[in-house]
C-alpha cells in the first residue's frame, strides 16, 4: 500500500471512529492525566444530550481522549490522540460588520490563529458582543477538527496596525492595480462594508501592503475574508 493510500485510510478510520464522539474545548493548559472540574453545561450536554460519558477534549494545539466521571463532576483527561492541529499561523485583521458572527465562524473553520478587530473610518458595527464572538469561535473550532481556538484580540484602530507586512482585500485590484505576493505573508486585512477611505488606501500603499484581488463582483465581507485567507494560504 502506498503512503498516500495508507494516510487516506487512517484519516477515514479516524472519521468513522470519532464522528459520534463530542469534541469539547476545555482550555489551553491541559495534558494527559489531569482531572478538570466539568462546567455544568458540558456535563449536561454529555449526560443528557449525547447520553454518553466519553469525549474528545482539546486545547493548546493538542487533542485528548477523555471521560466524565461517574458523578458527572469532573473530566478525566486521557491519552493524547496525536491528531495534528490544522490551525495555521495566519492573523486576520477585519473591520467589524453586521454579520461579524458569520465572519468569525468562517475564519475559525479556515484555521486562522488570531483574529483582530480593526476600527476604520467607515466601520459602522463598533458595538459587538465579543464574549459571544468567542463562544462562536469555540463552537466552530469544536466542529472543524481544530485543536485550538483562535485568539480574538482587543479591537485596534487602523492607525495602530503595522501595515508593512500585510495583504489586504483591494477592490482596486479588480481593475488592474494589483501586486503579486512575492514573500510569505501571514496577515490579511478586510475592510468594512463601505470600503477603505482614501487616506487608508494611501497609508496601505505607502507602507508597502500587498493589495489582492477577490474578483470583479462585490462580495459580502465574510466571504471576502474567506477568499483572502485562502489566497495567502496558497
Amino acid at each position: 500500500m502506498i503512503i498516500s493510500e495508507k494516510k487516506h485510510l487512517i484519516n477515514h478510520n479516524r472519521k468513522e471512529i470519532m464522528k459520534n464522539i463530542p469534541r469539547i474545548f476545555i482550555g489551553d493548559e491541559i495534558k494527559s492525566g489531569m482531572i478538570i472540574p466539568a462546567p455544568r453545561e458540558i456535563a449536561h450536554y454529555l449526560t443528557h444530550v449525547m447520553r454518553r460519558k466519553d469525549a474528545i477534549v482539546f486545547g493548546g494545539g493538542h487533542e485528548y481522549s477523555a471521560t466524565l466521571d461517574d458523578a458527572g463532576k469532573n473530566i478525566i483527561v486521557g491519552k493524547d490522540t496525536k491528531h495534528p492541529d490544522p490551525t495555521s499561523d495566519i492573523t486576520l485583521y477585519f473591520a467589524p460588520i453586521k454579520r461579524t458572527d458569520d465572519l468569525i465562524n468562517l475564519a475559525t473553520q479556515m484555521g486562522v490563529k488570531k483574529i483582530v478587530p480593526v476600527i476604520t473610518e467607515h466601520t459602522v458595527a463598533q458595538h459587538i458582543n465579543w464574549e459571544r464572538m468567542k463562544k462562536i469561535a469555540t463552537e466552530a473550532a469544536e466542529q472543524s477538527n481544530r485543536n485550538s481556538v483562535p485568539e480574538i484580540a482587543t479591537p485596534l484602530r487602523f492607525s495602530e496596525i503595522d501595515l508593512s507586512k500585510i495583504a489586504f482585500a483591494d477592490e482596486r485590484a479588480a481593475y488592474g492595480a494589483t501586486r503579486q505576493i512575492t514573500t510569505k505573508i501571514k496577515s490579511v486585512l478586510i475592510g468594512p462594508e463601505g470600503g477603505f477611505s482614501d487616506s487608508e488606501f494611501a497609508a496601505l500603499d505607502n507602507a508597502g501592503a500587498v493589495g489582492i484581488s477577490l474578483g470583479k463582483t462585490i462580495l459580502r465581507a465574510e466571504l471576502a475574508a474567506a477568499i483572502a485567507i485562502s489566497r495567502i494560504q496558497e
